[in-house]
């Protein structure tokens, strides 16, 4: 009978013995994965944010791309559009030499026919010129603008001037487009 009890005793005590260890073991396992779920959520969000970085970065990138070559755009076109600038700087000076000898007044034939020569390499050169944009800046009679026109000397109003008015035109000027290759060398009324 001895036996028999404590065979009861432990029937009794053993299924509440092998109960306690599947609820340890159950709520372990339930540990273990909410620790596996909180990391991984951890680690989905640690991505999420390094992604919307790199899109951040990545539209930056780009965004700085467009703009450096919007403003490669804009720098060769302007360098296009003044194309020459130089080269007809240099050529200034000939014209305003070939207008010198064609004031000069002449008499004989063979200074008519120098002269109709070099009003002939005066009128080339005017239309190349003309062709490739650079255009004389008109001045005499014109209001005097300091952006075009270079005073040299200033003269009292007489009849039929209005004051700030060029009344001779010592210096032709000269555009590129629209930029001043050489302001106009000028007298202005006052």
């Amino acid at each position: 009978m001895a036996k028999e009890k404590q065979k009861n005793q432990q029937k009794q005590t053993a299924p509440e013995n092998e109960k306690a260890p599947k609820k340890d073991i159950k709520k372990e396992a339930s540990d273990k994965k909410d620790d596996q779920t909180s990391k991984l959520k951890e680690e989905i969000a640690d991505l999420k944010k390094q992604l919307a970085d790199k899109d951040d970065k990545y539209l930056r990138a780009e965004a700085e791309i467009q703009n450096m070559t919007n403003r490669f755009n804009k720098e060769r076109a302007q360098i296009l559009k003044y194309d020459g600038q130089d080269l007809a700087k240099s050529i200034l000076p000939v014209l305003d030499n070939l207008k010198r000898a064609l004031a000069i007044e002449v008499v004989d034939d063979n200074g008519k026919q120098l002269k109709k020569g070099i009003q002939m390499v005066h009128d080339h050169l005017v239309k190349a010129l003309n062709d490739h944009g650079i255009t004389e800046i008109k001045a005499d009679g014109e209001t005097f603008d300091p952006t075009l026109h270079q005073a040299v000397q200033t003269v009292p109003v007489e009849e039929g001037q209005k004051p700030e008015t060029v009344v001779n035109v010592l210096q032709a000027g000269y555009q590129l487009k629209d930029r001043v290759l050489r302001p106009a060398m000028v007298v202005v009324a006052q």
